[in-house]
């Protein structure tokens, strides 16, 4: 009797505790991650096209959001008069995006631009629509509004450079500075400048990293001298790379502007890496 009455008392104080603890099974799930918003494209009906002999155009503008660039396109449908069936459209024309009033991009159509980030877009087209096969052949400005909420990617490179101006008749030398602020990627980038062909500028370094582009057929050894390309293998983090350059300019004026090719991660991919424009140098 004793042993049964030890083993009730402990099957009792073995319940008691289980008892004020609520079973796993009875908490609520915690809430999922919210989904990575990937690329996508953004569509609104602008306007229709008429014609005469009752040709018609139904045009849609689009943005694409979710990469570095924003890219712009204007799909249409075409009808002609007698026919019920839709047939393809070729478009082409001009873009101008306007957030709050302010003009943040423009371009040609299809076209893209740097993505100026989230918000409500008015957009505006100049746009030409012919039909495949021919029949259909309109011109004329559609309108859309267009919001998209993607973040704009935070910047992976910088250039910068110590003077804005040049003048004419005279050699100037800049210093430019190249930083790499992310550590996706490598260390590996192509810095190129170039002025007005036409102009007579000449771009040169003593930068080992850095040439003349060289042009014409095989064996020539005639290089653009108003151009430079630089292959920069070691920007880190902390630790950019500078490039001196010499610009001598004739009479005539010229501009000098800056770009930079880079790499990003999935680098076997074939569409793959980043272009930064860099600083214009103007003339004076």
């Amino acid at each position: 009797m004793r042993l049964d009455r030890l083993r009730t008392l402990l099957g009792a104080a073995l319940v008691l505790p289980l008892g004020l603890v609520a079973p796993a099974w009875g908490l609520p799930d915690p809430p999922p991650a919210p989904p990575v918003a990937g690329p996508a494209t953004l569509c609104a009906p602008a306007g229709s096209l008429h014609g005469p002999e009752g040709q018609r155009a139904s045009v849609s503008l689009c943005l694409g959001s979710g990469t570095a660039m924003m890219a712009v396109s204007a799909p249409a449908t075409c009808r002609r008069a007698g026919l019920s069936a839709r047939t393809a459209c070729l478009t082409s024309g001009s873009w101008t995006a306007r957030r709050n009033g302010v003009t943040v991009a423009t371009g040609t159509l299809p076209g893209s631009r740097e993505y100026p980030g989230p918000g409500t877009y008015d957009m505006e087209a100049e746009v030409r629509v012919r039909s495949d096969p021919a029949g259909v052949d309109l011109t004329g400005t559609v309108r859309a509004t267009l919001t998209l909420d993607a973040p704009k990617a935070a910047p992976t490179h910088r250039v910068e450079v110590d003077r804005s101006t040049l003048r004419r008749g005279a050699a100037t030398t800049l210093t430019y500075t190249v930083h790499r602020d992310s550590e996706r990627g490598d260390g590996s980038a192509r810095f190129g400048l170039i002025g007005e062909e036409t102009s007579g500028v000449e771009l040169a370094t003593d930068d080992a990293r850095c040439v003349n582009p060289l042009v014409g057929r095989y064996p020539s050894t005639s290089r653009n001298r108003y151009a430079l390309d630089c292959a920069l293998t070691d920007l880190q983090p902390g630790r950019p790379a500078t490039v001196v350059v010499r610009v001598a300019l004739r009479d005539t004026c010229s501009t000098v502007v800056s770009k930079l090719g880079y790499w990003t991660p999935q680098g076997q991919a074939l569409y793959t890496g980043g272009m930064l424009a860099g600083p214009t140098v103007d003339c004076v």
